[in-house]
């Protein structure tokens, strides 16, 4: 059944309560319950007195570290999972789902022996080959511009024994608010011209005209440089920030992929490009070691009065691995930890089975989540909610329904039963959208099930932490960590105690699309519209078992 909403009330509705939202997280003023619920309470006092997520970072970014799908980190940190909810009286286990390429990190040495002396700031990209823990020194070589693919092919021959630059030359490493608060309006105008023709000559999936794709590190252009001979291949994917670069993945098996960091990259392609003939040092510890069993970590706590319907608590666990995977996703995989201690304290026997699932594969496409939401057809049939949190170490401050009235409904009803100084944060959008991918939500939603992302302040998290060689403990802002494991745990435990179950009826996107197309744009400081408002609702993709290469 669908029924037809007017799209437009989400915006109103948010923009009533955008002058309500810049309470920030002050546990010892927090006296403002709206109900004497005593669970409630207990969760507050738990989350504010007891909190654990300092030590949960701890152990997650620090000892485990990075968590790459198929590497034996991962696998660690599976069993740690398991382990810390055992010692909380939860019930926990590792499913397995399929398998993936393994990989095992070591070292990466990276050095500029000619014209000078150099260590450069660099690493392997992930599922790199190492050069077995012995020196590769060559010389580097720029890809050339082509006329066409066949130009390419004649040209490989030059790069064979080579470290082939495959990236363009940044004309600054300056992050853009660094040009806005300090250029002069010609200088500025000058600069994004430079970086708009860097990034068009050089951008997928016919890079430099070879009629090859690097993906997101080096993908088909690399395997095929390979095939030619090249000792290396070395790239660059610097953010809009200070020092930051991304660090992805190649599918490579014999010339190692490095990326360096915008300021070494650039160093070693200008002396490239003015032939200085630089000649670099790779001394890099990488092991491939083939297709490897994947799991997801999955605890309950479960239901007494309904176990056959389910409030589901959603983290990915896996990361890249250019540092910690600290806020992607490490502290919503601690914002769930944390909730399902706290749940587990003041709630042990919960109405409804609570579920919490910490998904591998999510960097690959979502794959762990949408092969669980494949293998249990019971929890998506009893979902009464999920909550995923996937974007940083902010503070929850946005929420809908995710094209749901029904879900709608009831969140509002559960927003107004927690403490002003946590409800008044979040902006809720009414029945919203699906999500449409990108997250672990999609693999539920696009079932129509009622999941629901809870989305936070970025602090930067574009440009800082997301996917990059600076995503480590110290960027986790732990008052906000800490207010989000305690809104986490206040909403399962309502949703679990509601009478009534979510309905799927689903908005009608089509007149919703129609009508915000239609509407005004938002004031200047308002909540912005959705970049884009679907048509249909998003179709659920099958996970993929092995390993799925992502070559364009």
């Amino acid at each position: 059944m669908r029924i037809s909403i007017d799209p437009v009330w989400p915006w109103r509705l948010a923009l009533l309560i955008a002058t309500l939202a810049g309470a920030r997280w002050t546990p010892l003023a927090a006296q403002t319950f709206p109900t004497d619920d005593p669970v409630i309470k207990r969760i507050w006092a738990i989350g504010v007195d007891s909190s654990q997520v300092e030590h949960l970072s701890s152990v997650l970014f620090d000892s485990i570290g990075p968590r790459l799908t198929g590497s034996p980190d991962l696998k660690r940190g599976n069993d740690w999972l398991v382990k810390t909810y055992a010692s909380w009286g939860i019930d926990a286990k590792n499913e397995q789902y399929g398998t993936w390429r393994g990989w095992r990190r070591g070292y990466s040495h990276i050095d500029l022996v000619e014209p000078r002396i150099r260590s450069l700031e660099g690493t392997m990209l992930g599922y790199s080959p190492g050069t077995g823990k012995r020196d590769l020194t060559a010389q580097t070589v720029i890809l050339p511009r082509f006329a066409d693919s066949g130009e390419f092919v004649k040209w490989l021959p030059n790069a064979k024994g080579k470290f082939v630059l495959v990236a363009g030359l940044q004309p600054t490493c300056r992050p853009t608010d660094d040009w806005d608060q300090n250029a002069t309006p010609e200088s500025k105008l000058r600069m994004d011209t430079l970086r708009a023709a860097v990034q068009r000559e050089w951008r997928n999936p016919d890079v430099r005209g070879t009629g090859y794709s690097l993906a997101i590190g080096t993908g088909e252009l690399g395997i095929r440089l390979e095939q030619a001979g090249v000792a290396a291949i070395i790239t660059s994917r610097p953010k809009n920030g200070w020092g930051t670069i991304e660090i992805f993945e190649t599918y490579d098996t014999r010339a190692p992929a490095i990326a360096l960091s915008c300021e070494d990259y650039g160093l070693v392609y200008r002396l490239t490009e003015h032939d200085q003939h630089p000649t670099l040092r790779l001394n890099l510890d990488g092991e491939l070691l083939g297709e490897r069993p994947v799991f997801n970590t999955v605890a309950t706590i479960k239901g007494v009065e309904k176990p056959d319907e389910y409030v589901m608590l959603s983290a990915h666990f896996d990361s890249w691995d250019g540092s910690s995977g600290a806020t992607d996703n490490g502290t919503g995989t601690v914002t769930m930890l944390e909730a399902m201690r706290i749940l587990k304290t003041v709630y042990p026997h919960p109405k409804r089975t609570i579920l919490v699932g910490h998904w591998s594969g999510e960097e690959e496409g979502e794959v762990g989540s949408k092969a669980f939401s494949e293998d249990h057809p019971d929890v998506l049939r009893g979902l009464q909610a999920l909550f995923n949190q996937d974007n940083g170490t902010g503070r929850i401050v946005r929420m809908s329904g995710a094209g749901l009235p029904n879900a709608a409904e009831h969140i509002a009803q559960w927003l107004g039963k927690i403490p002003f100084e946590l409800r008044n944060q979040i902006t809720f959008a009414g029945p919203g959208f699906p999500a449409g991918g990108g997250s672990d939500d999609f693999s539920f939603s696009c079932h129509g099930a009622p999941a629901f992302g809870l989305g936070a302040l970025p602090w930067d998290y574009g440009n800082y932490t997301w996917h990059t060689n600076r995503d480590t403990y110290d960027k986790i802002v732990f008052d906000d960590l800490r207010s989000n494991a305690t809104v986490t745990a206040m909403l399962a435990y309502l949703a679990s105690e509601d009478p009534t179950l979510i309905t799927r009826e689903r908005i009608d996107l089509v007149a919703a699309a129609a009508i915000a197309a239609a509407a005004p744009p938002p004031a200047p400081g308002a909540p912005a519209a959705y970049r884009r408002i679907p048509t249909t609702w998003p179709d659920c993709v099958p996970a993929p078992r092995t390993t799925s290469p992502r070559l364009k």
